[in-house]
């Protein structure tokens, strides 16, 4: 299916930039949009990020050619690492300013923007603040600062309208007490949105893999897209 049911300035840039998909990002696009749970096991620069992403970027920019897109989140990303967070953010930007520049070229109106933030310990209390009041439509974060979240009422308001988590390397948290921390916290999450949330698992190493997805949606079925852990490598002498 590829890039065929995305909007075509959204296509155009993906072609335009990054050629055509690759198999995780052909796979998991179609599971994402019918709102299953995928667990995504790949190698590093196979595209994992723009797996789990990129459907839901392109349904926030058809959304926001209709009309303004709420202040409301929309996505949460939930890494192990700090420094993960802030790359997401940034990998994030480079699309979004991509294909911002094509709706103008098309001449298409669109309303507002997409916003993508950054939520963790080191946050300055001045954006923590602001972001209760203006939520970002795409959120990344720690184990620990979705906590944090969670127990404030700020947060669980800004939580609420939450409809996709992404838990980026998760094989740093399966089977340890951060990981069974997460697991309460993405139960909490869920009853606290009322709703189902999709769920996406991100890693290059996950065994046994069965049992990663398991941890990841253990109420539910959850797709496994199992690509490998290790690159194609060119050598030569």
């Amino acid at each position: 299916m590829g890039l065929s049911t995305f909007h075509p300035v959204t296509a155009a840039w993906f072609r335009s930039t990054l050629g055509e998909p690759t198999e995780v990002q052909a796979r998991a696009w179609p599971l994402i949009q019918r709102g299953q749970h995928a667990l995504i096991a790949a190698p590093t620069g196979s595209g994992k990020t723009l797996a789990a992403f990129f459907s839901i970027v392109d349904e926030l920019v058809q959304r926001r050619l209709q009309g303004p897109l709420p202040d409301e989140l929309h996505v949460l990303y939930i890494s192990p690492l700090k420094a993960l967070s802030v790359d997401v953010e940034k990998n994030l930007r480079v699309p979004l300013i991509g294909i911002e520049a094509g709706l103008e070229a098309a001449g298409l109106a669109r309303h507002g923007e997409i916003r993508v933030q950054v939520r963790t310990g080191d946050t300055p209390s001045s954006q923590r603040a602001a972001m209760m009041k203006k939520p970002p439509h795409i959120l990344a974060t720690t184990p620990e600062s979705l906590y944090l979240l969670l127990t404030s009422e700020g947060g669980r308001r800004m939580l609420k309208s939450v409809r996709t988590v992404i838990v980026d390397e998760i094989h740093a948290v399966v089977g340890t007490k951060r990981g069974s921390h997460l697991a309460l916290s993405l139960e909490r999450l869920e009853n606290l949105a009322g709703r189902k949330l999709v769920r996406v698992g991100l890693s290059a190493t996950q065994k046994p893999i069965e049992q990663v997805a398991q941890f990841l949606a253990p109420n539910d079925a959850c797709e496994i897209i199992d690509a490998g852990h290790r690159r194609q490598l060119d050598l030569a002498l």
